[in-house]
């Protein structure tokens, strides 16, 4: 009887903590997602809390893939402010390579990305990935094509949708993220 109760003692103890380290991140980095070209998992919450997030859903062959660039560009200005860009590739405008080879390879070579990117996934519809559920469910707004950005405040209290024709170097957004960055 004595080894029940200091088991069921010991178990009370560790579930609350559990649950504290469990609460440290909200409903988009609760989850961990494969980066791209690997079999790496990252802990969101791990990895990225406290940090204010750009999350943005990319495709390789769109019109708007240039805006890899900007991206980075953005990342690199503003990364010791505490900005992190996450990209998500997506098919689900039929504009990302089957290959996720080329897919890398658009990325990290033609483009020179450096910020997280992660494994293709949907982002909109019944199979879209955790964090677009979480982003969608915050916002209202799902992607309505490729390069749709989400600013993540630190606390992932705020989440502002921006579509794909705003660039990442537009005034208006640069002004947002800088006030988001200063809270």
């Amino acid at each position: 009887m004595k080894f029940s109760r200091k088991l069921l003692f010991t178990a009370l103890l560790v579930v609350p903590s559990s649950f504290a380290m469990a609460a440290e991140c909200g409903a988009i980095l609760n989850h961990s997602m494969q980066k791209l070209k690997t079999k790496e998992a990252v802990d969101l919450c791990e990895s990225y809390k406290n940090k204010t997030l750009l999350i943005v859903n990319t495709a390789s062959k769109c019109g708007f893939t240039p805006q890899f660039k900007e991206l980075q560009a953005l990342q690199e200005k503003y990364a010791d402010k505490g900005l992190v860009v996450l990209g998500f590739p997506s098919d689900d405008f039929m504009q990302e390579h089957n290959d996720e080879e080329k897919t890398a390879e658009v990325c990290y070579l033609d483009y020179g990305v450096k910020f997280p990117m992660f494994k293709t996934s949907a982002v909109r519809g019944d199979d879209a990935n955790p964090v677009f559920k979480a982003l969608i469910a915050k916002t209202g707004e799902k992607p309505s094509w490729n390069f749709n950005k989400y600013l993540v405040s630190k606390d992932e209290q705020q989440v502002q949708h921006f579509g794909s024709k705003v660039g990442p170097m537009d005034a208006d957004f640069i002004t947002e993220l800088e006030k988001v960055l200063a809270k």
